[in-house]
């Protein structure tokens, strides 16, 4: 079963130019905004603000002298899009090429939806509100899978056919990219193309090529476009790929079905990152968001080899920005923007070969001015007295994060999380000697061999973090906060062939573990606790692992009103459920076949022609290894594991340090605000 070439609509839509499709306006008038007819909608719906656009950072660019057009997106509404830092690089990477245009376009609330239909008002840019259809390229990056049913509804308001193969010369090129494009054949009817890996340099080998294509008067159309993508060997053109299928609903294979396109997509790398010091004009948002800050990523990629971590494991190898390039980094972009607060940004920023010297510097440069660092992920290993030091230096002291992941030894050795009941007890007590009150341990539930003891361990551990934070300070306004997650098995990790949980066995399970926490009132009332349920965790394994026969599943929730799926009040488990017992047995299979099912060995995954770098036998291997509760040594600092990536890639691991200093070293003692920067 395929998704229908004809896309039934919850509502009526009407065009730019008034003849038929919502956003399909004719070439001459393609360039006009469609802003007259949005500005008359916003004062009906919330948040309005949010539609505007012309933040500080924002870029306007002269549509005719542009040769190659860009909408980015990021598929979820603009207080959690907006500070994207994949989205701000890409979009200034770009906007940095003068014959290149690129504007932003994120998802638009229920209420505005429902007006735009009404109205004929297509997906829009915020920069220039343009219509989404007239550009060459509609890129759009996933964090997260749920926001599949938000793409299926830009796609739709934009005039745009819903199946990729129904497209035409006059549609844009439809790009995937971000974490989850590295299984993208759940949306592999909805999208012509997907990038696995960093952007910086993708994106302009992309512009590059459109750029030829159309100088040369586009030979062959629409297919050779998608051809000459193909054909880097790093852009996956889905539509040039054929998947086989086995009796019993497994994949027998999936090969290219012309000779011209390779057997395996490779992912990009870029290894310099000091050669790419973006964002140097952030956003600053005019609405709330999510995160306001100025954040710099300070390293990429982490071998510490948490079998779970999907992002560690396909952003391999570490690649350190320098102390030289972060302290410039942050001078200009405080200067730009007015923000209050540095974010230095990584899967673990503690593990930076420089972060003492690197927060020290920072902290003595900006002594005296409001200005204060965080660091929002934070080994419990790697955190100690000095760091905490000059991440309060100025008064400030933003929330700290801690992730055991697992409440027990054992579990935390099944899922290579090499971090102690001790280690915890002696990290929390020194944040809360320097001044913090309140810490969140994050840990996560339906973990590969995981029983209701495992889990209840986490509340012992959050009882003896209480007790041990009133000794230290000899106070009781003491809190931490325990936030748990359901745990999805992603592609690319030793976990990927791992059965789930069911809901209910998550659910019974932090039943218990809310009743131990309280078991004490004493110390259970200086506990806050926050949780997901197991039902989004099972959908979201759904579309992590699924095939391209998800993908009906994705377009049947999206027909029957599936809008922001990774948003809680707007979650619906029925309506997933219900699509998929009506979608999958055409297929032979169901949504237990594609998420309590372990799979073998030799099975054939859905992106196993999709090369992260990391070689499959080696994640075998190290999936044995967990259920024999092995723990494996962070291949950074001990010889190489053999895990596939730094052969591929011909490099070996950034390690550090580079003996240089924080530049400049000039004290701050007042930054200037921008003017609009606290609009």
């Amino acid at each position: 079963m395929s998704v229908p070439s004809t896309t039934p609509r919850p509502a009526a839509a009407t065009t730019d130019d008034g003849s038929g499709a919502a956003g399909r306006a004719s070439r001459h008038d393609s360039e006009l905004s469609v802003w007259p007819r949005l500005e008359a909608l916003l004062p009906q719906v919330t948040k309005p603000i949010q539609y505007v656009g012309g933040e500080l950072g924002a870029v306007a660019k002269d549509w005719d002298t542009a040769t190659v057009r860009w909408a980015l997106m990021y598929p979820d509404a603009y207080e959690v899009g907006l500070p994207n830092q994949g989205v701000q690089i890409l979009y200034e990477v770009l906007n940095e090429l003068p014959d290149v245009l690129a504007e932003r376009t994120y998802a638009v609330w229920p209420d505005l939806e429902a007006l735009m239909r009404t109205h004929g008002v297509p997906q829009f840019t915020v920069d220039a509100h343009r219509s989404v259809r007239r550009f060459d390229v509609f890129g759009v990056s996933f964090s997260t899978e749920l926001g599949y049913t938000n793409l299926l509804t830009a796609i739709d308001l934009a005039g745009i056919p819903m199946r990729a193969a129904d497209r035409t010369d006059a549609d844009p090129v439809i790009v995937a990219g971000g974490h989850a494009a590295f299984n993208p054949e759940p949306i592999a009817d909805f999208i012509d193309a997907a990038v696995l890996g960093d952007g910086e340099e993708a994106v302009l080998e992309i512009t590059a090529i459109f750029r030829e294509w159309k100088a040369e008067g586009c030979p062959g159309g629409r297919d050779e476009l998608l051809l000459r993508l193909a054909r880097t060997e790093s852009v996956y053109v889905p539509r040039f790929y054929d998947v086989d299928y086995l009796p019993d609903g497994r994949i027998q294979r999936v090969v290219p079905n012309r000779p011209d396109v390779p057997f395996r997509v490779h992912k990009r790398t870029t290894m310099d990152l000091d050669a790419w010091p973006y964002p140097k004009k952030p956003l600053v948002p005019l609405a709330e968001t999510v995160h306001e800050r100025y954040a710099v990523e300070i390293f990429r990629g982490c071998t510490r080899g948490c079998r779970f971590c999907q992002a560690g494991m396909i952003t391999r190898p570490v690649r350190e920005r320098s102390i030289t390039t972060v302290g410039q980094m942050v001078q200009q972009g405080l200067e730009f923007s007015g923000f209050h607060e540095v974010g230095l940004l990584s899967l673990s920023s503690a593990d930076h070969s420089e972060i003492g010297d690197m927060c020290s510097g920072l902290a003595e440069q900006y002594t005296g001015t409001n200005v204060s660092l965080s660091l929002p992920s934070t080994r419990v290993d790697a955190f100690n007295i000095e760091l905490a030091q000059e991440l309060s230096r100025n008064g400030r002291r933003t929330g700290l994060t801690f992730a055991p992941e697992g409440g027990s030894e054992r579990i935390r050795k099944v899922i290579n999380k090499m971090v102690s009941k001790e280690d915890l007890i002696r990290t929390v007590v020194t944040a809360y000697t320097n001044g913090w009150r309140q810490v969140k341990l994050y840990f996560m539930c339906g973990l590969p061999t995981e029983t209701d003891a495992d889990v209840l361990e986490i509340a012992d551990m959050a009882h003896e973090v209480i007790r041990a934070g009133r000794a230290a300070t000899g106070s009781k306004d003491i809190r931490c906060t325990v936030s748990i997650g359901g745990f999805v098995p992603k592609p690319h990790t030793p976990f990927q062939w791992a059965s789930m949980s069911p809901p209910e066995v998550i659910d019974h399970r932090l039943r218990l573990l809310k009743q131990a926490i309280n078991a004490d009132r004493s110390l259970g009332r200086a506990i806050g606790y926050r949780y997901h349920d197991g039902e989004p965790s099972l959908i979201e394994g759904l579309l992590s692992r699924g095939d391209r026969r998800v993908g009906a599943v994705i377009h049947e929730v999206w027909r029957e009103g599936g809008r922001f799926d990774g948003w809680s009040e707007h979650f619906s488990y029925r309506r997933w459920v219900d699509a998929a017992a009506r979608v999958l047995p055409g297929f032979g299979v169901d949504l237990d076949w594609y998420t309590t099912r372990e799979r073998d060995e030799l099975e054939v995954l859905p992106w196993d022609h999709l090369d992260s770098g990391l070689d499959k036998d080696w994640l075998w291997q190290d999936w044995q290894d967990s259920m024999s509760e092995y723990e494996q040594d962070d291949c950074r600092w001990t010889p190489c594991f053999d895990c596939g990536v730094c052969p591929s890639m011909d490099t070996e691991i950034q390690i550090g340090p580079t003996g240089r200093k924080l530049l400049p070293l000039t004290p701050v003692t007042a930054l200037k605000v921008p003017t609009g920067a606290q609009q």
